[in-house]
C-alpha cells in the first residue's frame, strides 16, 4: 500500500513539475492522472505489475471511501472567505451557473454526436436486407 501512495503521489508531482515547466493552463494534480492512466496503459501483464495493479486498486479504495474527509479543508476555506462570498456573490454565482450550463451544453451535444454515430447501422447488412425484401 505505502510503494501504491507513492505511484499516486509520484504522478501528482510529475504533474506539477511538468506543469510549471511546460506553463500548462491545466492543474497537475490531473497532468498526473493523464501519467498514471498512460503508465497502466503501457505496462506489461506479468506478474509484478498484476500486483502493483492491486495495490493501486486497494490503495485507491480506501482514499475513495475517505474522500468526504479530503473535503474538509475545501469547506473550512469556504467558511473562512465567507466575507468575500458575501460581497461577491453575483459574480461567483453567474460563474457557477454559466459554467454548468455550459459543461451540460457541451456534454449533451458531444452525447448527441457519438449516439447519432454508434446508432448508424452498417452499409452492407442495410442494403442486403432491402434486396431481399424486394425479392
Amino acid at each position: 500500500m505505502i510503494g501504491a501512495l507513492f505511484t499516486l503521489l509520484g504522478c501528482q508531482f510529475l504533474g506539477e513539475l511538468l506543469r510549471d515547466a511546460l506553463h500548462l493552463p491545466i492543474p497537475g494534480p490531473v497532468v498526473g492522472m493523464i501519467l498514471l492512466a498512460v503508465g497502466l496503459a503501457l505496462r506489461g501483464d506479468g506478474r509484478a505489475e498484476a500486483e502493483a495493479s492491486s495495490a493501486l486498486d486497494r490503495t485507491a479504495g480506501v482514499l475513495l471511501e475517505h474522500m468526504g474527509l479530503l473535503f474538509v479543508p475545501a469547506g473550512v476555506g469556504v467558511i473562512t472567505s465567507a466575507g468575500l462570498l458575501r460581497t461577491e456573490w453575483l459574480p461567483i454565482l453567474g460563474g457557477l451557473l454559466g459554467s454548468t450550463v455550459l459543461s451540460l451544453g457541451v456534454t449533451g451535444i458531444a452525447m448527441h454526436r457519438l449516439g447519432r454515430r454508434s446508432a448508424q447501422p452498417c452499409a452492407t447488412p442495410a442494403r442486403h436486407g432491402r434486396q431481399e425484401a424486394r425479392s
